[in-house]
């Protein structure tokens, strides 16, 4: 067995192959993997979508062709716009959260390994990046969803998770974690100089970047801070008004669109 696709509302991908270890990542319905090996009952994979690598039970590995796998990494993927939908097979019902892939989408159907799907919420293919209104929307649609380490759906996310999640339903991949996407787009020197759906990304005391957030206005940025929240931007950092402090310092800005 060399790949595998979840059919499971989420898998939680972990730093170590123990029930134990930190979740640093998570799977959504219809995403493939490839598995690099195995230990005991868990099985390191390396996530198709972002190349992210953790551990995840076997037992909730459905097994995929090598033919399969190719091509799945070929198609364009259907996508779940949804908070959360269901997906039925042989009245087996099965809960699709948003973002979720849809493997071989076509009239309501898609296909996870061998097991057909009927899938009648809002699904579509991503179009092509026109404006920075679609980032914002799609941004909104997480509007306070819970933080959650590791997480990438509406039930829990953490700050990378969510500008990933984000830019997917737009059709623009990013990496996983908010260093590995700090490496990406072209940089903006000023925030006077900053778009609406530009990347804020904000380092900690040791100038590493723990934090990203996607800019609404040049002194607006959506992020996640406890949950998915609104606040304040300046060239410092983000500003909590509710708690009258900065909570975040900021360190540079990308462009992605």
């Amino acid at each position: 067995m060399n790949y595998g696709i979840s059919s499971l509302s989420l898998i939680a991908v972990r730093a170590e192959p123990s029930h134990r270890s930190e979740m640093v990542s998570q799977l959504l319905f219809g995403e493939h993997f490839e598995i690099l090996s195995s230990q005991n009952d868990w099985l390191r994979i390396r996530m198709s979508y972002d190349d992210y690598e953790g551990w995840i039970p076997a037992i909730q590995c459905t097994p995929i062709e090598d033919e399969t796998f190719r091509e799945l990494e070929k198609q364009e993927m259907c996508v779940s716009y949804d908070l959360i939908q269901i997906a039925v097979h042989e009245r087996i019902m099965q809960s699709v959260v948003l973002g979720s892939s849809l493997p071989y989408f076509k009239g309501n159907k898609c296909r996870i390994g061998e097991l057909l799907y009927n899938f009648d919420g809002n699904a579509r293919f991503p179009e092509t990046l026109e404006s920075s209104n679609v980032i914002i929307e799609n941004a909104y649609m997480y509007l306070n969803c819970p933080y959650l380490w590791g997480g990438r759906s509406p039930l829990g996310i953490d700050c990378s998770g969510f500008t990933q999640m984000v830019f997917k339903l737009a059709g623009k991949r990013l990496r996983r974690d908010a260093w590995m996407q700090a490496e990406q787009g072209m940089l903006i020197n000023l925030l006077d100089e900053a778009h609406p759906g530009d990347l804020a990304f904000f380092d900690n005391a040791e100038g590493k970047i723990t934090h990203v957030g996607i800019l609404l206005t040049k002194n607006k940025i959506i992020h996640v801070s406890g949950r998915v929240r609104m606040d304040m931007i300046d060239h410092h950092g983000i500003y909590n008004e509710a708690i009258r402090k900065y909570t975040h310092h900021l360190r540079l800005i990308k462009r992605l669109i």
